[in-house]
């Protein structure tokens, strides 16, 4: 399969279910083997930093951290806007692993030329 996928994500744990969702449109994209990318801006960079996503949403919701693990075993990769991180003191070298500083340059190089699915969160 090679349409890729792209996931953009801005919130973070204010809006659990919001992330929850996200997560799931990642995870079942990456799990069918398209190469996916999620982008984290905003609040949700700090999804990236360890021990953070730890969160369930809802009654009935998978916990984050579940779906984290599903997505990096399925080849799932996260692309993290370093002015965000900057913005929030975040260490950009202490990221979740699958995770990368990088902004809309690199994600546009990282598309290509080949079809994308996008989502936005």
């Amino acid at each position: 399969m090679g349409n890729k996928a792209v996931v953009s994500l801005a919130s973070g744990l204010e809006d659990a279910e919001r992330v929850t969702v996200a997560f799931l449109m990642a995870v079942g994209a990456a799990e069918q083997g398209r190469p996916t990318m999620m982008f984290l801006s905003k609040e949700a960079v700090r999804l990236a930093t360890p021990g953070v996503a730890v969160a369930t949403a809802c009654e009935g919701c998978p916990p984050l951290t579940e779906l984290l693990d599903r997505y990096q075993a399925a080849g799932g990769r996260y692309l993290v806007c370093p002015i965000c991180v900057q913005a929030k003191k975040l260490d950009a070298g202490a990221l979740i692993d699958g995770a990368e500083a990088g902004g809309t340059v690199v994600l546009w190089n990282w598309i290509g030329d080949e079809d994308a699915t996008t989502f936005s969160f």
